[in-house]
């Protein structure tokens, strides 16, 4: 528990005059944290124009050490003498509505985007959250509301974590985006909505939004909004599967012989009584009910993809590279995305915290980075045919409105390339001999210890 109690700032234009901010009685010390988790705001007494800016604790939490995460919130002034002002900066071309969009407004956007494109698109919800709110999904197909046989199903997925928005915005910018370049005759993104049926739902976890829009970028804070209303976490909710796989394989003589793939739900789960949010349960309806092949779940806080499996096959560890039965094909989806995105594999940029995650290329094993039990992702791999990966899009959680435009920019490549991936592999129809289709039937294959099965 380390966190600064009160602070001076001290700015300066040249890096070695420092001028403390005054008022009348002498130097502002700025009042800091009283505990870890709330965000505090402080305003300066009068504007200043400075180009750099030093921040002097004073005191901080007796029984910790000096700690302390802070944001900056000014205005851009060109310098005549700066030869180098605004180069990085980003602009995009895409006239895309680049803001945050509240409950209310993406719902709006959604039928804006069904009204200019009503023959590929589709609005429909999977569920409702704990306080109600409806969780809308838009689908992207040449035949809406259809699942064509041969015709393979796409997801995208944000906002498990309400405070992380980047993703919903993302998925809303990603909507106008394909219908935008579908009116325009984009031929990649034509072929793309022709052969794939797209499921794209912005917002998991609509209630945990809704605190974190409200407290806004500047106070939004690490944790507020993460959780669902009844404060649980969408993201490690769903079943536990691998510890019923892992035990029945450990245990050869035993006669309780789970597969390994297609892992039914327990019965414990399924009880009323269970820990369950409403939003995990209708993501799980969704996902028995379409046969989805693919999918991504946008995060946030973080810059990298991780990969199942989320958690470690052994009780003593809590990070060990902990490898699925596809693990050369998950790996490959995690580059897929990474290696498009402006920044993910790129050498030269800094770390979001304190792991780089370089060395494997911005992507990682969801186990070796941090043990989790009953992930979406091992659920999605245990009990669907549906590869899922965690695609975390960026350091901050709640970027700023300007900022929108250059992570769509970071984001875009990354985000039709993984969904071009789900056209990999083999795919056909299992007929019977009277050319009839065989549902459920399972298909193997040789070396790779997980098994599938047909629609």
């Amino acid at each position: 528990s380390n966190w600064v109690t009160s602070y001076r700032v001290l700015v300066s234009n040249d890096s070695h005059a420092w001028t403390a901010v005054r008022n009348e009685s002498g130097d502002v010390i700025f009042e800091g944290n009283s505990e870890k988790e709330i965000p505090v705001l402080n305003m300066l007494p009068v504007p200043l124009v400075a180009r750099y800016i030093r921040i002097n604790p004073r005191s901080w939490f007796e029984e910790g050490s000096i700690c302390m995460r802070l944001e900056i919130l000014g205005c851009p002034l060109p310098d005549p003498n700066n030869y180098y002002h605004r180069r990085n900066e980003m602009t995009t071309t895409d006239n895309l509505d680049f803001k945050h969009h509240n409950y209310k407004e993406m719902r709006q956007l959604m039928k804006t985007v069904n009204k200019m494109c009503p023959n590929i698109t589709r609005i429909y919800n999977i569920g409702k959250s704990n306080q109600g709110l409806k969780l809308y999904a838009v689908e992207i197909s040449d035949n809406p509301g259809e699942h064509e046989v041969g015709e393979p199903e796409f997801r995208y997925i944000a906002g498990a974590h309400g405070n992380e928005v980047l993703g919903r915005e993302l998925i809303l910018l990603l909507m106008q985006f394909m219908c935008q370049e579908y009116l325009a005759g984009n031929p990649r993104i034509v072929h793309l909505i022709e052969d794939t049926r797209i499921h794209l739902l912005p917002s998991v976890n609509p209630d945990g939004y809704d605190k974190a829009y409200k407290a806004g970028s500047e106070l939004g804070g690490w944790s507020l909004g993460r959780w669902t209303q009844d404060g649980i976490d969408i993201n490690n909710n769903f079943p536990d599967l691998n510890s019923l796989l892992w035990e029945s394989e450990d245990q050869k003589k035993s006669k309780r012989k789970v597969p390994n793939h297609h892992i039914p739900i327990p019965d414990w789960y399924l009880s009323e009584n269970a820990t369950v949010a409403v939003e995990t349960r209708a993501i799980i309806a969704w996902m028995e009910k379409i046969p989805f092949v693919l999918g991504g779940n946008l995060q946030g806080g973080e810059l990298v993809v991780a990969y199942p499996y989320d958690m470690v096959r052994s009780m003593w560890k809590t990070q060990d590279y902990t490898p699925t039965p596809d693990d050369h094909v998950f790996r490959w989806l995690a580059y897929s995305y990474a290696s498009t995105h402006r920044l993910m594999t790129d050498a030269r940029r800094r770390a979001c915290h304190t792991e780089d995650f370089q060395k494997e290329d911005g992507t990682v094993n969801g186990a070796s980075w941090h043990t989790v039990a009953g992930s979406i992702n091992d659920f999605s791999y245990l009990h669907t045919n549906c590869f899922e990966l965690s695609i975390y899009v960026g350091c901050d959680k709640y970027p700023h409105e300007s900022e929108l435009p250059e992570e769509w920019e970071n984001n875009r490549e990354s985000l039709i390339v993984f969904m071009e991936q789900v056209h990999r592999g083999i795919k056909g129809i299992v007929k019977d001999a009277h050319g009839k289709g065989i549902p459920n039937a399972v298909i193997s294959v040789e070396g790779v210890n997980h098994d599938i099965r047909t629609g």
